[in-house]
């Protein structure tokens, strides 16, 4: 590419008034090289050298962070690269890898020990952007500074929790790149299971980051690999004038058995979450796109209003961030009748004045301040893959295991319902509807 074809490519989405966005222009710079080659990894470092020096970058303060968004097979011979002749000796040096790493437990570890001998685990970030999110960030402020939320965190009072991934698009031209990886190994296998090791993890001693990951790698520990019987898989076909999955003509198996979606349970056998199942949803071409987690709790006992639906906590975290819990009332007015109704905290009506940053861009930030709290620690990576790899090689290797297919823009599966019904989720709100508010907003000055 030329300087200009670079500067085009990485600046088409960014979202900035013109002069920002010529700022941005003016400090960012492409140097063209082969991965393999140390002639161009040297050249890189004179050109970042002579980058340093001429903005008075002092020694001890020649701080480099290199991002790796590159395909697998090539971390560890771009690392190589960096190490061997990029590295900065008078600096800090930090190293984000964007997912995936590897393709199971074995092939991770490969990675993770290629890679832990070239850069020490301090100086790598391996970056899931979900952890970036605004409420993922969110969960443990809200579990661990509410009492109320504290008190009622277990098999006790919650009867199961879903997390749900929902993309109205298929793999629209990426059939090649998704078809080695699938659903689980794409999203579940990370975004998913990093959500639910915040919500399923103990308090940690503080807010460091270690404690932090040591908490949720124990979490991890508690949790056996998923059964096949524990699993619905299934792949869209064409519907609605769209075309199946293998209709992709980046796909070159036309056979192909990868899931499109994937509904799994998992189980954590700790004193916390014996006998609650946390099931995991994720799928593409379906009838809406969202990102939630939904917790719902038990039946109250003895309850005077029979009937009345469970209490449910939901976290919303894409698209129109928000929070709401979803409670019984009685129904205003003359009659007794029970209804559900909402506590809401939508961020866009809520927090009108505040601009929620992009997961990346908080990620980011964190790296430049050396906080590892939302990143993947590599013992973390290693229980996470032994909880996916035994059910990932049966999906692999076994053409008999049941793949039930689904219309595009349909909910998934037709036996998606019976599946979570199996694990005690409760419809029975089922006709419960989002309520469309209106918001009008006061000055400060002025009394209402």
């Amino acid at each position: 590419m030329t300087h200009e074809d670079y500067l085009g490519r990485v600046t088409q989405y960014i979202k900035a008034s013109d002069d920002e966005l010529a700022q941005f222009k003016a400090i960012t710079s492409y140097h063209a090289g082969k991965y393999d080659e140390d002639a161009s990894w040297q050249s890189l470092n004179q050109y970042v050298t002579e980058n340093e020096n001429s903005r008075g970058c002092v020694a001890g303060h020649r701080n480099r962070v290199y991002y790796m968004a590159l395909p697998p097979s090539v971390f560890v011979p771009v690392a190589k690269g960096l190490k061997k002749n990029v590295y900065a000796e008078d600096g800090v040096n930090r190293l984000i890898v964007e997912k995936p790493f590897g393709m199971d437990t074995d092939s991770s570890n490969d990675l993770a020990r290629e890679l832990g001998a070239l850069f020490p685990e301090n100086e790598i970030y391996r970056i899931d952007h979900y952890l970036g999110k605004e409420m993922v960030k969110n969960v443990m402020t809200m579990r661990f500074s509410n009492i109320f939320f504290s008190q009622i965190w277990d098999r006790k009072y919650i009867d199961n929790v879903q997390i749900t991934f929902k993309e109205t698009i298929g793999t629209e031209g990426r059939g090649g790149y998704f078809d080695d990886f699938g659903i689980l190994r794409d999203v579940m296998q990370n975004h998913l299971l990093q959500v639910l090791s915040l919500i399923a993890m103990e308090r940690p001693i503080s807010t460091e980051s270690e404690a932090i990951r040591d908490e949720k790698v124990k979490v991890l520990k508690c949790i056996p690999p998923i059964s096949a019987d524990d699993a619905l898989l299934g792949q869209y076909v064409a519907a609605n004038g769209k075309p199946g999955y293998l209709d992709d003509d980046t796909l070159k198996n036309k056979q192909s058995r990868t899931p499109t979606f994937a509904a799994l349970t998992l189980w954590i056998q700790n004193e916390r979450w014996e006998g609650v199942p946390f099931i995991m949803k994720a799928g593409k071409a379906l009838d809406s796109a969202k990102v939630e987690i939904r917790i719902q709790f038990r039946n109250v006992a003895g309850s005077l209003y029979k009937g009345a639906p469970r209490n449910e906590l939901v976290m919303r975290v894409q698209p129109r961030e928000a929070v709401y819990i979803k409670f019984n009332n009685k129904q205003p007015g003359l009659s007794y009748s029970t209804i559900q109704s909402d506590l809401d905290l939508s961020y866009h009506d809520r927090f009108t004045d505040m601009q929620i940053p992009d997961a990346y861009e908080s990620l980011i930030l964190d790296v430049l301040r050396n906080d590892h709290s939302n990143f993947v620690r590599d013992d973390e990576l290693e229980t996470a893959w032994k909880i996916f790899t035994p059910l990932l090689h049966q999906i692999d290797q076994r053409a008999d295991l049941p793949l039930h297919t689904y219309p595009y823009g349909s909910r998934g599966p037709a036996e998606l319902d019976a599946f979570v019904r199996k694990y005690g989720y409760d419809r029975s709100n089922a006709n419960y509807s989002w309520p469309v508010q209106s918001v009008s907003h006061v000055n400060s000055s002025n009394k209402l």
